[in-house]
């Protein structure tokens, strides 16, 4: 039997972070992975999105009274698309980790092609042959939630994953169920290029984990964009139709649809993991729990990172976890704090966010001061021809640290890291305030709030 000083299970954005990491340590490693090296995110999620939404933002820019005269020739919506689609496969290479799996046997770790489990402490099993491990670490990521609405069997179905890698033709009829942070950018992106775009969200507001004013800032956005959003509202039948499909809600509605996107949120992929054979049980919504070196708990040299622990599921934080991961296992004692993983929306305008909102400031106990700034203050807004936009900063009354921001428009995603690392290193206001933004920045946007909130102590 083969045995290994580390074994990763799932070779996605993660365990990258932990195999390069651990490179020319001594440490002999084995990647194990039955799909792509390199995970959901590059292939069929975060990047093949985002090319697809910036393609979108693009196009629809001709539109825009302040630079349709710099366009000419431009092409209809179907072409566009069909463009779009052709540019997101050239970015994610045709969905092809030839080059991943090269770079990852690059750093001296072997790759094995399959699908592994837990048989016993220290050894998984793949494709039959058994693998001894020093350390395991779970990365196995997490799979779209498919709602249990009868009938959907029936009709044409795309995940949130198949609606980013579908080479089919721009739907013409799309209804999106959930009104999360991917409901929204799908339904943003898909009615972009002209589909007629339906959201049925259970919840009485878009992306409810965010501020009240950043749900209605994206009702209103995808309002401008022609989608029917309907809040508190769920689907409770389908059936088939000429056109594809068509749905009933409990309000009585009746939507047709040539295609059925489903964003009503991710599970994590535990339940083939054999974690039984360790005495470990899933938690909460299938997620492996993890102490804050990211070691599973209740299993001896067990860790897991990314999507599968249920902990803020994003990329970015999967590869903040392998580097946590990686610093434990070459005996540098790591402890991951989550309090400033910034989150996004990748609509135009997009939505940051990162650390606390009002009411989870409420809910720890916090009465938070709040200081509010538009984005259009800044001059690059009126360069960049950004209409709209405003920033909400949060700080704690005793210590003056900031512990939330949320920001809508002028690129934020670019400048939330600000905002994130003053969270995270427990900035003082006063001190935060004497940071100098170059100009013109959107980044001076921060500066207004954070001299009120100091003022205001």
């Amino acid at each position: 039997m083969d045995r290994y000083d580390v074994v990763i299970v799932g070779a996605g954005a993660g365990a990258k972070l932990v195999w390069t990491s651990l490179a020319g340590s001594g440490l002999s490693v084995a990647v194990v992975e039955e799909a792509l090296v390199g995970g959901d995110c590059p292939f069929l999620a975060c990047v093949p999105s985002k090319a697809m939404l910036r393609s979108a933002q693009v196009w629809r820019t001709a539109d825009d009274p302040e630079w349709a005269g710099l366009f000419t020739g431009r092409v209809p919506e179907r072409a566009a698309y069909e463009r779009t689609v052709a540019r997101r496969d050239r970015i994610v290479h045709g969905r092809d980790d030839t080059a991943n799996a090269a770079a990852l046997e690059g750093t001296g770790a072997t790759l094995i092609r399959g699908s592994a489990r837990i048989v016993r402490p220290g050894v998984v099993e793949v494709g039959g042959t058994e693998i001894g491990y020093g350390e395991l670490v779970l990365n196995t990521g997490s799979a779209p939630v498919r709602p249990g609405i009868p009938g959907l069997d029936g009709v044409p179905v795309w995940t949130s994953d198949e609606a980013m890698s579908s080479t089919a033709e721009r739907p013409e009829l799309a209804v999106v169920i959930g009104g999360g942070p991917v409901g929204c950018e799908l339904a943003f992106l898909y009615a972009s290029f002209g589909s007629a775009v339906t959201v049925v969200q259970r919840a009485g507001r878009l992306i409810p984990r965010e501020e009240p004013e950043a749900s209605g800032a994206m009702l209103s956005l995808l309002h401008e964009h022609g989608v029917d959003v309907r809040l508190g509202t769920q689907v409770v039948r389908a059936e088939p139709h000429a056109l594809g499909g068509r749905l009933t809600t409990d309000r009585g509605d009746v939507f047709d649809a040539s295609v059925v996107i489903q964003a009503a949120g991710r599970r994590p992929r535990s339940d083939r993991v054999g974690l039984e054979a360790l005495g470990v049980e899933p938690g909460r919504g299938g997620a492996i729990e993890v102490d804050e070196r990211c070691r599973v708990a209740g299993a001896e040299h067990v860790w897991a990172v990314g999507d599968v622990t249920g902990v803020a599921p994003f990329t970015h934080t999967a590869h903040y976890q392998g580097r946590v991961v990686a610093a434990n296992l070459a005996g540098r004692e790591t402890r991951a704090d989550y309090r400033a993983v910034p989150r996004a929306v990748y609509t135009r305008p997009v939505l940051a966010a990162v650390g606390h909102t009002a009411a989870s400031a409420r809910e720890a106990g916090i009465e938070p001061l709040t200081a509010t700034a538009p984005v259009t203050r800044a001059v690059r807004a009126s360069i960049e021809g950004e209409p709209e936009g405003w920033l909400t900063l949060l700080a704690h009354p005793g210590t003056g640290a900031v512990i939330g921001a949320t920001a809508w428009g002028g690129r934020a995603e670019e400048w939330i890291s600000e905002a994130a690392l003053a969270i995270r290193a427990e900035v003082p206001v006063e001190v935060a305030r004497d940071v100098v933004h170059p100009f013109p920045t959107f980044g001076e946007v921060l500066e207004t709030p954070l001299w009120e909130l100091a003022e205001r102590r």
